[in-house]
C-alpha cells in the first residue's frame, strides 16, 4: 500500500488577490513619480504571472498599475491653498497635531519651523510663510519631498512653512487626545512621561529634547542601539495591544471570528481618533486592522504575505507617495522578514526553547530586511541590534499594555503608573548603554550597493526554503557585503566641500592621509540638532568614517554647535580651538563631549603649520596670547596652499582684522561672516585678488549677503559661489 502525498493546505481564497494588484500599485505610483524602474517593475510582475499561465492576477496587476498611476498623479497635482502668502509674514490659526497646523480656511497643513514644543491643540502662531527646502546637502534631508508624501487622495500635503514661527497662543487639547495624554504622565517624571508619549502615541517632541550624562541625547542612544523603532506607534504596538486583547477574549471563551472583530473595530478605530493620521501611525492601524479582518475570514489563520500585500495595497491607494517613505519601506520590509522567521526558527538548535528560537529568528530577519535602508539612510550599522532588542522586546511586552492602560485612566493613570516607571527606567537604562557600544559605519548605498543586497537576500530565502545549500547562500552573502562596502573607486580625495548647512558654518577638506571639518554649523534661538541630523548624514554621504582635525573657529553657535554631534557620532583625532572663551555654554558642550570620546583639545595661533599630500596648512589668526571680548575677533583663520594654488577660510574675522593677515594672491577665498557687510572690504580684495569666492549662508534676518559685499565682489571681477543657492558646493583642490 503507497501513501498518497500530502497535499499543501490551500491559501485563503479571500485574500489571494492583493499581491498582484498591490505590485501593479507600486508600479503605477513609480511610473507617475517619472522613475523608470517603475515600468520595469510592473514588467517582471508581469513576466511572472504570464509564467503561471493564469490571465487574472495580470489583470489584477493592470488595475492596480492604473489605480496607483492616478492616485499619485492626483496627489501631486494638487495646488498648495497657501502659495499666494509665500513670503508674507502671516498669524495663524488652527489645529497643531504635533507636526503640522491644520487650518480650516483655506483647508492646508502647514509646517512649523522651529516646531513649538507643544502637545497637539488649538495653536496660533505668526512667522514667514516659506516654500520648504529640497535636498541641499548629500545624504540630507529632502523636507519638501518629506512633506509631499504626507499628503493623500484625502488629505492636502503640507506645502508651506512658517518659518521663525513665535507662538502667540494655546489651548491644550480637551476631550479624548487630553485625557489619555494626562494618564500618560500622571506620577511619572518629564523624561519617563517624554517616553511614553513617544511609546504610545509616536509623539518624540518631548523625548528630543531630553539626554543623559555628557550631553548624549535619548534619541542618539535608541539610534545606535538599533532601538528608534521603540519611539513611535508602531505595528509592534498594535500587535501587543491587539494580543493582549485576544487573549482576554480567549478567556471569555469567544471564538473566531468575533475573537478577532471585536479588536479590529473597537481598538483601530480608538487608535486613530487618539492619535490622528500620520505615516507611522496609519501604517500601524491599517496593518492591524487587515491582520484582525484576515484572521476572521481565515477563523484565525491567514495568508501572511496576502495581508502584507492588502494593507500595502489600502495605505497606497490613500497616500500614494509615502512608497518613497522610509517609515513605510521599513515598516513592510520588517514584516515581510517576519514572514519566514518560523523556516529559520526550525534551523536553530532544537534544544533551544521555543519562544527563544522564535524570538531570535524575529529579531534577525527583521534587521535582515530593513539592513539595506538603514545603511543607505543614516549611514551606519548598528553592531548591538540583535542583544538591545530581545532585552528590550520583553520591557516592551509589559510596557506598552500598561501604558495604553494609564492612557485610559486618564487622571488616574497614577494607579498604573507605579509599574510603567520602573520599565521606563529599564528600558531608558538599555538604551543608554547598548547605545554607547560602537556602531558600523556604512555610507550611502547607490543602485551597485542595492543589487548586491538582493542577490544576498534571494541566496538567504532560497536557503530557508530549501532550495539552496547554506555554503553557497553565505558565500554569495558575504561576497555581496564586501561589495557593497567598497568605497567608489572614482570618488575624489583631494577636495573641499562647503556643506550648506542654512545660516551657518561647516566645511570639509579631504586629502589623502586627511580629513578635516572646520565647523560644524548650528541653529540659533532652535532646537534642530545641524551636527546630527545635517553634518552627519552628509559626512556619510560621502563616505567620512572619521575626522582626523575637527576645528571649532570660534565660540559661535552656527559656527560649532553642531561640532557636538559629530564628535558624539564619529572617531575624531584631535579638536582645534583658538582663543578659548571661558563659561560659553556652546563652546564648553563641545569641550565636554571631547572629553567624553577622550578627544585631545588642541590650542592653535598664528604660524603652526603642518603639509600632507602635498597640501600645506597654516594657522594666520588668532594671534598668540591676544584675546578679544568679540568672538568674531578671535576666529581661527587658515590658508591651505597646493603648489601655486592658494585658498583661506576665515571663520567669522571683521574687515579690519583681515586686512592684518597678509594673506597674498587666492585663487579661491571663503569669506568671512556668511557675506556681512563688515567683512571682505574693497581694500582686502584688492591685497587678495580671488577669482571665485564662497558664501555660506541660509535664510536669515541679519541680511546676509549684504548687498555692498556682493557688489564689492562683482566690481573685483569674482565668480560668486552661495550654499543658500547652490547648496552644497564641491571644489577641487589641484
Amino acid at each position: 500500500m503507497t501513501a498518497s502525498p500530502t497535499r499543501a493546505a490551500p491559501r485563503p481564497a479571500a485574500l489571494a488577490w492583493p499581491l498582484p494588484t498591490a505590485l501593479g500599485v507600486i508600479g503605477g505610483i513609480l511610473l507617475a513619480l517619472h522613475l523608470p524602474w517603475g515600468g520595469a517593475l510592473i514588467l517582471l510582475a508581469a513576466a511572472y504571472f504570464l509564467s503561471i499561465r493564469d490571465l487574472r492576477p495580470l489583470m489584477l496587476a493592470a488595475a492596480g498599475a492604473l489605480a496607483g498611476y492616478t492616485s499619485a498623479s492626483v496627489t501631486q497635482s494638487r495646488p498648495d491653498p497657501m502659495t499666494p502668502w509665500l513670503g508674507a509674514q502671516v498669524t495663524l490659526k488652527g489645529y497643531w497635531d504635533g507636526q503640522f497646523l491644520n487650518l480650516e480656511d483655506p483647508r492646508a497643513r502647514v509646517a512649523l519651523a522651529p516646531k513649538p514644543p507643544r502637545p497637539p491643540g488649538q495653536l496660533t502662531v505668526s512667522g514667514r510663510l516659506e516654500r520648504p527646502s529640497p535636498q541641499r546637502t548629500p545624504g540630507g534631508f529632502d523636507q519638501a519631498a518629506w512633506l509631499r508624501a504626507q499628503g493623500g487622495l484625502f488629505t492636502p500635503a503640507p506645502g508651506s512653512v512658517l518659518g521663525a514661527a513665535r507662538v502667540r497662543a494655546y489651548t491644550p487639547a480637551a476631550g479624548l487626545q487630553g485625557w489619555f495624554r494626562r494618564g500618560l504622565s500622571a506620577g511619572l517624571s518629564e523624561r519617563h512621561a517624554a517616553l511614553m508619549q513617544a511609546i504610545e502615541l509616536g509623539d518624540r517632541s518631548d523625548l528630543g529634547r531630553e539626554e543623559f550624562a555628557g550631553g548624549y541625547s535619548v534619541r542618539d542612544a535608541f539610534n545606535r542601539a538599533g532601538l528608534a523603532h521603540l519611539m513611535a506607534l508602531s505595528g509592534q504596538n498594535v500587535a501587543l495591544l491587539t494580543g493582549v486583547i485576544i487573549l482576554l477574549l480567549s478567556g471569555l471563551n469567544l471564538r473566531p471570528p468575533a475573537r478577532y472583530l471585536i479588536p479590529a473595530f473597537l481598538l483601530i478605530p480608538y487608535l486613530f481618533l487618539l492619535v490622528g493620521m500620520s505615516p507611522s501611525i496609519a501604517r500601524a492601524v491599517l496593518m492591524g486592522f487587515v491582520a484582525l479582518i484576515g484572521l476572521a475570514v481565515g477563523r484565525g489563520r491567514s495568508d501572511p504575505l496576502a495581508t502584507i500585500a492588502l494593507a500595502a495595497l489600502v495605505c497606497l491607494l490613500i497616500y500614494p507617495l509615502w512608497l518613497l517613505d522610509i517609515g513605510f519601506q521599513l515598516s513592510f520590509l520588517a514584516v515581510l522578514g517576519l514572514t519566514l522567521s518560523g523556516r529559520l526558527a526550525e534551523r536553530l538548535p532544537a534544544r533551544w526553547p521555543r519562544v527563544l528560537r522564535l524570538a531570535l529568528s524575529a529579531t534577525i530577519l527583521a534587521e535582515l530586511a530593513t539592513l539595506p535602508v538603514i545603511a543607505s539612510t543614516f549611514g551606519q550599522l548598528p553592531l548591538v541590534g540583535l542583544p538591545a532588542n530581545l532585552l528590550a522586546e520583553v520591557v516592551m511586552a509589559a510596557l506598552v499594555p500598561l501604558g495604553f492602560l494609564a492612557g485610559l485612566l486618564g487622571p488616574a493613570g497614577g494607579l498604573v503608573n507605579w509599574l510603567v516607571g520602573p520599565l521606563a527606567s529599564l528600558l531608558l537604562a538599555l538604551a543608554e548603554g547598548f547605545g554607547r557600544a560602537p556602531v558600523l559605519p556604512w555610507g550611502h548605498l547607490g543602485p551597485g550597493g542595492f543589487a548586491a543586497y538582493a542577490v544576498a537576500a534571494a541566496a538567504g530565502v532560497l536557503w530557508l526554503l530549501g532550495r539552496a545549500r547554506g555554503k553557497v547562500a553565505l558565500a554569495a552573502a558575504l561576497g555581496c557585503a564586501v561589495l557593497s562596502a567598497l568605497p567608489p573607486m572614482l570618488r575624489p580625495v583631494r577636495e573641499i566641500t562647503y556643506l550648506d548647512v542654512g545660516q551657518g558654518d561647516s566645511t570639509l577638506v579631504r586629502l589623502r592621509g586627511l580629513t578635516m571639518l572646520v565647523d560644524g554649523g548650528g541653529s540659533v534661538g532652535s532646537d534642530f540638532d545641524v551636527g546630527t541630523r545635517t553634518v552627519i548624514p552628509t559626512l556619510r554621504s560621502l563616505g567620512v568614517r572619521k575626522i582626523d582635525v575637527l576645528v571649532a573657529t570660534h565660540a559661535d553657535t552656527d559656527h560649532i554647535e553642531g561640532l557636538t554631534g559629530v564628535l558624539n557620532s564619529l572617531r575624531v583625532g584631535e579638536v582645534w580651538i583658538g582663543q578659548p572663551k571661558r563659561g560659553d555654554p556652546v563652546l564648553n558642550r563641545v569641550l565636554q563631549a571631547a572629553q567624553a570620546q577622550r578627544v585631545p583639545v588642541r590650542q592653535v595661533s598664528r604660524g603652526d603649520r603642518f603639509s600632507v599630500d602635498g597640501v600645506t596648512f597654516t594657522v594666520l589668526w588668532p594671534q598668540r596670547n591676544m584675546f578679544s571680548t568679540a568672538d568674531n575677533d578671535n576666529s581661527i583663520v587658515l590658508t591651505l596652499e597646493s603648489g601655486a594654488w592658494r585658498t583661506a577660510l576665515l571663520g567669522d574675522l571683521p574687515d579690519p582684522a583681515e586686512n592684518f593677515l597678509g594673506l597674498g594672491n587666492l585663487d579661491l577665498l571663503k569669506a568671512a561672516h556668511h557675506g556681512s557687510r563688515y567683512s571682505t572690504s574693497a581694500e582686502f580684495l584688492r591685497q587678495t585678488t580671488p577669482r571665485n569666492a564662497i558664501i555660506s549662508v541660509g535664510r536669515n534676518t541679519y541680511g546676509h549677503p549684504h548687498p555692498d559685499v556682493l557688489k564689492r565682489l562683482r566690481e573685483a571681477g569674482v565668480n560668486v559661489w552661495r550654499t543658500d543657492e547652490q547648496g552644497t558646493i564641491h571644489w577641487p583642490i589641484p
